[in-house]
């Protein structure tokens, strides 16, 4: 789960071409589709782009010029970086005056897209929500789900095959992407039965796709129902013990409007899934590639905590930051970024960067340092970095146990990857499961 970097719309972008910038005039690409190679195996440019030079340039397909910076140890102080805003209104408005038609998706407001003072107040509502001690409390109700969820597997797998030791299901959809989501429904509060509506929802704001309108309207449809449900809660007089009666208690104390309750939902039901749902599919396909580290991880399953974070570092489920945007000039590695520039900083070409990490292309459960950037960093830190990595503990732990022999269903090279370059995540992952 994420609240750092999942959950706010960017523009869309095309693959980037590690091109050194010349600040008086800045190297340009072509708008177009993001290629299936990049989107299949990106780590190749981003390689590129980090060993030319410390930022690039590309621009999105509405024309807005970005720079993207790639290295470790500028990402990471970028982070930290105050001069780097991450307020939306003013960044569309920055948008606004450089070209037309760009939807950086102020529609939606939460604490991803604000700064100080905003930023703290809406941070505060719900912090304690994800606190180590809730986070552990957790741990009983995200057992139960995954074994649900396996068992689910197992009877879909019955009426699939003929054999009841093997059969093909599709991780993503059957087991991936639910069990994250019920997770966040039981702590909101919201129907599980409608998890496949907020997926639609998700999809649509997250990668736009570069359809603004289909954006909108999932943004519309989503305040319409969260408002909807809170007006029910109020007129039965229902407060559960919920998240969702949190935020409610919140506004009758004049700390959340509705435009907020409606933007947090949105960050929490988009960031609460997202994350979770990439990383799990990666990590399969990681260990599938590599059944020595599978083996090893099967053998004690004490390691898994480590091993899910070399899954972030290795392919990380953000591959580019939300966009922020400069308040001042800012010096990056000797190049200069001017004031009020978009700016992406990447996640997956630092957290691969050699300069940081010892052989960084290859997956190391035992990595003794993890030191990685997946859930990003200062303020705007993922909220939800702990139940993310307990829920993918728990899961690959009971995945591995329960089907210690699965083997992919298909040519790696016929997989899916999500069409957005700022999340790295399977559209699908089909596996024959062996008891």
């Amino acid at each position: 789960m994420t609240t750092a970097t999942a959950a706010t719309a960017a523009p869309r972008t095309n693959s980037p071409r590690p091109d050194k910038h010349r600040p008086e005039q800045p190297e340009t690409t072509q708008p177009r589709q993001n290629p299936p190679a990049f989107l299949s195996d990106p780590y190749p440019t981003l390689a590129r782009m980090r060993q030319s030079a410390p930022v690039s340039v590309l621009h999105s397909d509405g024309g807005l010029r970005l720079w993207i910076i790639p290295r470790y140890a500028d990402v990471r102080a970028a982070l930290f970086d105050r001069r780097f805003a991450q307020d939306a209104r003013r960044a569309q408005a920055l948008a606004d005056s450089r070209v037309e038609g760009v939807n950086l998706g102020t529609e939606i407001t939460h604490m991803l897209s604000s700064d100080p003072p905003d930023h703290t107040r809406l941070r505060r509502v719900v912090q304690a929500a994800f606190s180590r001690k809730r986070v552990e409390a957790m741990r009983p109700m995200v057992e139960r789900i995954t074994l649900e969820l396996l068992d689910g597997l197992d009877a879909a797998a019955a009426l699939r095959t003929t054999r009841a030791t093997t059969a093909t299901v599709d991780l993503i959809r059957d087991f991936a992407f639910p069990l994250p989501i019920l997770v966040v429904c039981e702590l909101l509060g919201f129907p599980p039965e409608d998890r496949d509506l907020y997926r639609k929802w998700s999809t649509a704001i997250v990668t736009q796709e570069g359809d603004h309108a289909a954006f909108r309207r999932a943004v519309q449809e989503m305040g319409a129902y969260v408002l909807a449900l809170a007006d029910r809660r109020i007129r039965r007089n229902d407060r559960p013990a919920d998240l969702l009666t949190e935020l409610l208690a919140a506004r009758e104390r004049g700390e959340l409007t509705d435009d907020e309750i409606v933007g947090m939902v949105a960050l929490l039901l988009i960031g609460g899934h997202e994350t979770t749902v990439n990383l799990l599919g990666t990590s399969c396909l990681a260990l599938l590639r590599d059944p020595g580290q599978a083996a090893w991880l099967r053998a004690d399953p004490t390691r898994m905590p480590g091993a899910v974070e070399e899954f972030l570092r290795y392919d990380s489920p953000i591959c580019m930051a939300t966009t922020r945007f400069t308040t001042e000039p800012v010096d990056v590695g000797g190049v200069r970024i001017p004031q009020d520039e978009f700016v992406l900083l990447s996640l997956g070409a630092a957290n691969r960067d050699p300069a940081r990490f010892q052989d960084p292309d290859r997956l190391n459960l035992d990595r003794p340092d993890a030191g990685h950037l997946a859930f990003g960093g200062g303020i705007h830190r993922c909220l939800g970095a702990l139940l993310g990595k307990l829920e993918t503990e728990i899961a690959l732990t009971a995945l591995l146990a329960r089907f210690p022999g699965t083997t992919l269903a298909c040519q790696e090279r016929d997989l899916r990857w999500r069409n957005t370059m700022m999340l790295r995540g399977l559209e699908a992952l089909p596996l024959t499961l062996h008891h």
